[in-house]
């Protein structure tokens, strides 16, 4: 996979998408986490060469572009992969799930026993829950799952850092609405940064 920037003029020619809850599906479960303006997904002009309905994630813009027709994507922030746990590549979706359960893999419980060993049978999906009010699981044609996920978190803090155990993150109510647009089969790249030190 070659490394691509298809993205231009994001920060000066989006259109905030979500200020004052106008997101296209707006949850009535979930609090309303008050994010600034710079946080709230934009549709932002993308160059010419990306096939509509995608996602893309830029690691160094902490950015993932849901591409629309006409040269544009919907471009939410995200937390990604900590040093060493963020994986690069071409996967697909290949299921959904609302309030998803969750159970740290083994990798998890080995890296750090103290934070994950205690949720080794799983935790039941809710608002605390570590995948968020939905998920999007990446696979590969070779692997199958590959417990990577695109997920929700209810912490805003996250956002726009390397931060979680290889997963990217957007905040609850904004997974919901890329959710909703999202079908199986939705081929997504993660891109490698450009420093080459994630």
């Amino acid at each position: 996979m070659n490394r691509r920037y298809f993205f231009t003029g994001v920060a000066a020619a989006g259109t905030i998408i979500g200020a004052g809850g106008a997101l296209a599906h707006p949850p009535k479960t979930l609090p309303n986490y008050n994010l600034p303006e710079e946080i709230l997904p934009q549709i932002v002009p993308i160059a010419a060469g990306l096939a509509p309905y995608q996602i893309h994630i830029d690691p160094d813009e902490f950015a993932l572009y849901w591409t629309l027709p006409g040269n544009t994507a919907m471009r939410y922030v995200v937390g990604i992969g900590r040093p060493g746990l963020y994986e690069a590549g071409q996967f697909y979706i290949g299921a959904k799930k609302e309030w998803p359960s969750w159970t740290p893999t083994p990798d998890m419980i080995r890296r750090d026993p103290d934070a994950y060993a205690r949720f080794e049978d799983g935790l039941e999906g809710g608002l605390n829950n570590p995948l968020g009010a939905r998920a999007l699981y990446l696979f590969t044609a070779e692997r199958g799952d590959t417990f990577l996920r695109i997920h929700g978190t209810n912490d805003p803090s996250t956002l726009a850092r390397q931060v979680s155990n290889g997963c990217a993150r957007l905040i609850n109510d904004q997974m919901v609405d890329l959710y909703d647009r999202v079908p199986v089969g939705t081929p997504v790249v993660l891109y490698p940064p450009r420093s080459g030190d994630l």
